[in-house]
């Protein structure tokens, strides 16, 4: 499939899935994984008009990062991966969004780094709703010591929160998962224990995000089924 097949396929699923869950198409906002293709067809994803990008690893998004803040292109660049405290050096002031925040130590090199910049660094807690061991993110149980230890740090914004569901052949399947991140989030804002009321919700991907969608998501993570893979 080309690019724009692929891009008229998704809308088209996104779309339905708003209807079904009776919500507005621009309350969902798609980032573009381009962790398994090139400059070039990220270049096409940007152009095509998905100007926010989602890598995970710093070392390997580096040389889209420079050649297209060279070129000026519109990028809000999201960095979905976990991340290595040593890396955030790397990361803070080239990425809007940070999805992956789940442990403290991770905090206090965020917000030290950031210490004297304009602005905050926006973050999602990451949270492994699913308990599985191959995945990255605080248990649930810890989401509101942890947001009120994050609290203290004033160069760190929490806008939300973000999870990754279980891989399952029947995508309806990963509905509780989602379906409780929404409620934690709901949950939180309740609590007011952070400044601000959080909004985001990052979760669902080419496998299931129109579950996600119905359940609330508001940034949808697209990769293979966006942009397509290629052998780099």
């Amino acid at each position: 499939m080309s690019l724009q097949d692929r891009i008229t396929e998704v809308e088209e699923r996104l779309s339905r899935a708003c209807q079904r869950s009776g919500r507005n198409r621009d309350d969902v906002a798609v980032i573009a994984v381009t962790k398994y293709v090139s400059l070039e067809t990220t270049r096409a994803v940007v152009a095509s008009g998905y100007k926010r990008i989602g890598e995970n690893r710093w070392q390997d998004v580096e040389p889209k990062w420079e050649a297209l803040s060279n070129e000026q292109h519109d990028v809000e660049w999201h960095f979905i991966g976990h991340l290595q405290t040593n890396k955030v050096k790397d990361v803070i002031g080239k990425f809007a969004y940070i999805h992956s925040l789940d442990r403290l130590s991770l905090a206090k090199e965020i917000n030290k780094r950031a210490s004297g910049m304009e602005n905050k660094i926006k973050c999602l807690i990451q949270l492994n709703i699913s308990g599985e061991d191959s995945k990255y993110g605080l248990n649930p149980d810890e989401l509101f010591s942890f947001a009120e230890q994050v609290r203290e740090y004033p160069a760190i914004e929490i806008c939300g929160l973000m999870t990754m569901a279980p891989f399952e052949s029947e995508p309806e399947q990963t509905r509780p998962v989602f379906r409780r991140l929404r409620e934690l989030r709901d949950e939180l804002n309740e609590r007011a224990i952070l400044d601000k009321p959080v909004t985001e919700l990052s979760m669902g991907m080419s496998n299931d995000f129109e579950v996600a969608v119905e359940e609330g998501a508001t940034w949808v993570r697209l990769g293979s089924l966006l942009v397509g893979k290629e052998s780099l």
